[in-house]
């Protein structure tokens, strides 16, 4: 056991997304200690590999966050009662680029940003894909953009900052390794 325990929490704001307390712990020591915390629903992504084995759909999309438009895998909440990980990744696959996948593997589980934030991600890999209609979700999702980048490509992508979103990285680079592998 690491000695670090949760004796207090306190929602202060509770958002469409995430929920935001002030947290009070106590350490080994006995020092107790705040801490802001964003609680989050959890969320999935998919790296949707194109029959080739060697090219893979993305969706350049715009995100509130930062201002601006990143490149990334499709991804999405966890916001679905009882919907599996691997259901909600395909669900994604399909809103999103209108693919439904013949297989899919899971590749990772992380947290995000865990000084602050419980997020945790679950990130699979889909192949055997055949098209199907996509319905965006959501104004971003109607003004994103689709396409087509080779996994030979993701080193200098992520090295020149074409690829900057953490789950896409990590998607991306396991799936190369995992393709690899046969």
């Amino acid at each position: 056991m690491s000695g670090f325990a949760k004796l207090a929490e306190r929602v202060i704001y509770r958002g469409q997304v995430v929920t935001m307390a002030e947290s009070t712990f106590v350490g080994p020591d006995g020092q107790e200690f705040e801490r802001d915390v964003v609680r989050h629903p959890g969320a999935v992504s998919v790296v949707p590999v194109l029959d080739d084995g060697e090219t893979v759909v993305l969706v350049r999309q715009y995100r509130s966050a930062i201002e601006g438009l990143l490149l990334e895998i499709p991804a999405g909440k966890l916001d679905v009662d009882g919907e599996a990980p691997a259901a909600a990744a395909a669900r994604e696959l399909e809103e999103e680029v209108g693919y439904r996948a013949g297989r899919l593997e899971r590749l990772a589980e992380f947290y995000n940003s865990p000084g602050f934030c419980d997020e945790h991600s679950v990130v699979f890999v889909a192949s055997d894909l055949e098209p199907c209609p996509s319905s965006a979700q959501g104004v971003e999702e109607r003004h994103l953009a689709v396409e087509h980048v080779a996994l030979a490509e993701v080193p200098a992508m992520v090295a020149d900052g074409r690829l900057a979103d953490a789950k896409t990285i990590i998607g991306l680079t396991l799936a190369r390794e995992r393709l690899s592998r046969g």
